[in-house]
């Protein structure tokens, strides 16, 4: 369906490219090839830039704002082949390079084995996880990110550290029935914050989000890393995310969690992961659910002024 034009009204996306400097900056990371289960998650970057148009930029405040009056935002594009060593070694230096020269980058997945270079490349001491999911599995998968960054080195390592502390590590929307005791022993032996879908809701957002960011944001030069695994959401909302299961986040939970975790400066990184756009709904509901939650992260950056 064709978009009306107003000039009066401008749209999301068609961000210029990124050049030298910008306050964001968009990067499609379309991992996919170790997925555990079937998927279509390469094709998600081009379908979320396709969905942001179908939403403006205004914040109603009081006062009303335009994010792209607020902020420099760009696109990076994408990296063309991210998995495997290869790629992940390419991850991690187009990240690194971006985010030298902006203050977030927003990484668009793929499945979720792209946290493990974005973190790397964004040079990450602490990590939040929106997940249903430990994502604590042994082996190269999209299950396996957290685990890699606490106990992998990459063979093309560009940093002078690369493991992550586990103990800097939140995990908020751990569902039951979704995950085993084994890597729920895992995580506790690791000394990794998991916050359960039930105490998220038993505690509130802003709670549970003030714990996150003291926990992954401690230490000296903290730099944290937002894992947004989409699949946490209710599969009423996010039928695209392969391993959605009911009862979980709300769409309206998941942008509120995201806005306040990105509204903190140590936050220097997002990615948006499991989203498969060729298994959406009819009305793509998971891609645009995506594609808000790149708007949230913008706002949260705007909110840091």
């Amino acid at each position: 369906m064709a978009l009306s034009h107003d000039p009066l009204w401008p749209r999301a996306g068609s961000w210029p490219a990124f050049d030298a400097a910008a306050d964001a900056v968009l990067l499609g990371v379309p991992t996919w090839r170790t997925s555990l289960s079937p998927t279509g998650a390469h094709a998600t970057p081009t379908a979320i830039r396709e969905a942001l148009p179908r939403y403006g930029t205004a914040l109603m405040g009081p006062p009303p704002l335009d994010l792209n009056e607020l902020l420099r935002i760009a696109d990076a594009g994408d990296v063309a082949e991210p998995d495997g060593a290869e790629g992940e070694s390419e991850v991690i230096a187009r990240v690194r390079e971006l985010s030298e020269a902006a203050e977030l980058v927003v990484a668009l997945g793929g499945d979720n084995s792209l946290t493990y270079p974005v973190a790397l490349g964004a040079r990450a001491t602490g990590l939040i996880t929106f997940d249903a999911h430990f994502d604590l599995r042994d082996g190269v998968s999209n299950g396996s990110p957290v685990r890699r960054l606490v106990q992998d080195t990459p063979a093309a390592s560009l940093l002078p550290t690369t493991r992550l502390d586990p103990t800097r590590i939140v995990q908020i929307g751990i569902a039951d029935f979704a995950n085993s005791v084994a890597y729920a022993r895992r995580a506790a032996e690791w000394g990794i914050r998991v916050i359960t879908l039930d105490e998220l809701r038993r505690r509130g957002a802003a709670d549970v989000v003030a714990e996150a960011l003291e926990v992954a944001g401690a230490g000296d030069d903290p730099r944290v890393h937002l894992d947004i695994d989409v699949d946490v959401c209710d599969r009423a909302v996010a039928p695209g995310c392969p391993a959605s299961v009911p009862g979980g986040l709300q769409a309206w939970e998941l942008r509120a969690l995201t806005r306040a975790v990105a509204s903190d400066p140590r936050v220097v990184s997002a990615d948006l992961a499991e989203v498969d756009a060729t298994a959406d709904a009819s009305d793509a509901r998971t891609v645009r659910l995506a594609a808000l939650c790149v708007l949230e992260l913008l706002t949260g950056l705007a909110l840091r002024r």
